[in-house]
């Protein structure tokens, strides 16, 4: 259905005489049916467009930016579930995670650069971004947090690698307890919000042995699902 949706896209596309390109220069030639492939979360599409051509200068594609096509072979929505599993774990499991949801198949490195394209505009998001002051009742709040990330030798700071360097493990297969590996960056996250009161008692927090009797009563007079009993398995006689 996608696909038809692009051909009835592509047959539709009129010809223009005003392209340019980022160069400024005019693309005079028009060539029909140039295609190019796109991976999306429900498989491969081609998209044909018109490509607006000059001598010796690259080729113009106003139907990409109609479109909102990615520069890269991957679809917006495939880059976005890239980026959300990438989070959650390893690129294997995430990589794992895009085939079972999307049937997908992509590479490690292919998973790096879609995860990094979803970073990528992280600053200008908050920079634009409009924040309300939070009311006067609500209670504001600051949580920070920290990870020792593993770096690669050449992604380490000068007094890291230097120490990593001189270091001498007493094992030569793994380190013993103790012993600073030198090999980490520390990744540190501060988040800052607001939240309304929830105004709690002791009671709330720790029940009394009386109070959890109270609970366990309660549920259990709680009427059950009247879900199908499961049948009994016989034994095969003979």
């Amino acid at each position: 259905m996608f696909q038809d949706r692009l051909d009835l896209t592509a047959a539709q596309e009129e010809r223009r005489h005003d392209v340019t390109g980022e160069d400024g220069v005019v693309r005079t030639r028009a060539e029909r049916g140039r295609t190019r492939p796109l991976v999306t979360k429900s498989g491969q599409v081609m998209v044909s467009r018109i490509a607006y051509r000059s001598p010796g200068r690259s080729n113009v594609h106003p139907l990409d930016a109609a479109l909102n096509l990615p520069e890269e072979k991957h679809s917006h929505g495939l880059r976005r579930l890239a980026a959300i599993e990438a989070a959650r774990s390893s690129m294997e499991a995430a990589g794992a995670a895009v085939t079972r949801a999307a049937g997908v198949t992509i590479g490690k490195r292919q998973l790096e650069e879609l995860a990094r394209r979803c970073a990528a505009h992280v600053e200008a998001f908050y920079l634009q971004r409009a924040v309300s002051p939070a009311p006067d009742d609500h209670a504001l709040v600051l949580t920070f947090d920290g990870k020792g990330i593993v770096m690669l030798p050449a992604a380490l700071r000068p007094a890291t690698a230097k120490a990593a360097a001189a270091a001498q493990g007493k094992l030569a297969t793994r380190l013993s307890p103790g012993e600073k590996n030198g090999r980490k960056r520390m990744a540190e996250l501060a988040c800052v919000y607001d939240a309304a009161p929830v105004p709690r008692t002791p009671e709330d927090i720790i029940s009394t042995p009386a109070q959890k009797r109270r609970k366990k009563k309660a549920q259990a007079k709680t009427p059950k699902g009247n879900g199908k009993p499961r049948s009994r398995r016989r034994g095969a006689s003979g």
